[in-house]
């Protein structure tokens, strides 16, 4: 088969429920798995895979960091970074968590101070755009909850939507205004070219939510409807990616404004993909769905084959799915799994 559209193209045909010439596949690894990738296919980049695998992979675009100096290790809201080894590759972890001495608002606006958009130069995105024309691109958006937790660690983070919900509102607000006027001043930089928003937050664990759904309507639905509805001012599609067994809160993502929904790990509990596509389908996007915790890790080459044929039988039934690992593949998915992935979508993809 001849493709007859560019990755954009692609993409937005099926955000649009329209019909492309093939389903489009996207790619998330870490740093370790995409070298592994690199060097097994020979080639001398990842854009040089991406061609072969015909991968259709978004451009990232943003604004460069130009505020006061960081110190070496540490990130702009004060946060000390140290790399772990896992084994197959280094994972940048938090190890110093500068709210966690707080208790109050007050102590905090004494003497913290919070990042501003100002700190960055936006000026540079319509060079990044430029020669891009013919890939989605994907530009701003948030993920507060994740800040919150690095901010004042995660114990602290979750015991403070019952103890302390006072200083969970105030901090919310503050990474979500800054989300929102970053988000708003790359649209601004590049009208109408944003294709999507990643307006997340990890909800889920493997069985269940991470949260009640009274602390998520009150704390983090609200303020994601807020940058959903930017996002669709300026044009764009809302990505929204939160892990694990999130099927309760799906039906209230929908009615605040999500478009599209990442990763769909179907191994997790009310995550079943026939399931999903039949009370959502008509409503949502399906974005990832290719197992990386066991399929893609430890199963065969066939086991990778199966299942992306199944994906596509059934996230893809009428339409609607874009083909991507259900999260970043790691270094311990071998390369032929990877392979297998990109080239079953591939030959299996034609519409």
């Amino acid at each position: 088969m001849k493709e007859t559209m560019t990755p954009k193209e692609r993409w937005l045909a099926v955000l649009n429920r329209e019909k492309p010439d093939r389903v489009p596949m996207d790619y998330w690894g870490t740093d370790e798995a995409t070298a592994k990738l690199v060097k097994y296919l020979g080639r001398a980049n990842f854009d040089e895979v991406a061609e072969k695998l015909h991968i259709d992979c978004p451009l990232s675009v943003g604004p460069i960091y130009i505020g006061p100096p960081i110190a070496p290790g540490m990130d702009m809201y004060g946060c000390r970074h140290q790399d772990v080894n896992y084994g197959d590759g280094v994972y940048s972890e938090v190890v110093y968590h500068p709210l966690a001495p707080y208790t109050s608002v007050d102590e905090i606006e004494d003497t913290y101070t919070w990042p501003t958009p100002d700190w960055f130069d936006y000026a540079v995105i319509p060079d990044q755009f430029k020669g891009n024309e013919h890939r989605p691109v994907r530009g701003g958006g948030s993920e507060p909850f994740l800040q919150y937790a690095r901010l004042r660690g995660l114990e602290l983070a979750y015991t403070d939507l019952v103890l302390n919900p006072e200083l969970v509102h105030y901090c919310l607000d503050k990474l979500f205004d800054f989300a929102y006027e970053n988000t708003r001043r790359i649209y601004e930089q590049i009208p109408g070219q944003v294709t999507f928003s990643y307006v997340a937050e990890d909800l889920g664990s493997q069985e269940r939510l991470l949260f009640s759904m009274r602390h998520i309507r009150e704390f983090l639905l609200p303020r994601m409807q807020r940058m959903m509805d930017l996002v669709h001012e300026g044009g764009g599609v809302v990505f929204t990616h939160s892990d694990g067994a999130v099927r309760p809160v799906i039906p209230a993502l929908i009615e605040i404004g999500m478009d599209v929904l990442n990763p769909i790990q179907w191994r997790c509990k009310g995550m079943e993909r026939e399931a999903l596509k039949r009370d959502f389908g008509d409503q949502i996007i399906f974005h990832g769905g290719v197992d990386n915790q066991q399929t893609l890790a430890f199963g065969s080459v066939e086991d990778v084959i199966g299942e992306v044929k199944a994906n596509i039988a059934i996230l893809g039934a009428g339409g609607g799915y874009i083909i991507a690992p259900c999260h970043n593949i790691q270094a311990v998915s071998p390369p032929e799994n990877i392979v297998a992935l990109y080239e079953t979508g591939y030959n299996e993809g034609w519409i």
